[in-house]
């Protein structure tokens, strides 16, 4: 399913919506369907918190396939 991310004209309120079809997704905070869609960040199935970590975080944190220790971020310093 897709899911597109908004930013609110009217009340300036950030918000992701599943838009099927022909449907006009609207803001759940106003109900303005004044809206712009925002550019999406690719998500790799990560925890909220993970996700706000840098590539720089410990050892695994960076989601390479080949496993911890694999994408050699500890040669970068």
């Amino acid at each position: 399913m897709p899911i597109f991310e908004y930013l609110c004209r009217e009340c300036r309120h950030r918000f992701e919506a599943i838009v099927l079809g022909s449907q006009t997704p609207k803001c759940p905070k106003c109900e303005s369907k004044k809206l712009e869609q925002q550019l999406s960040r690719f998500a790799a199935g990560k925890s909220s918190a993970a996700a706000t970590d840098s590539a720089g975080g410990p050892c695994g944190s960076c989601g390479d396939p080949r496993g911890p220790g694999a994408c050699s971020l500890d040669d970068m310093n």
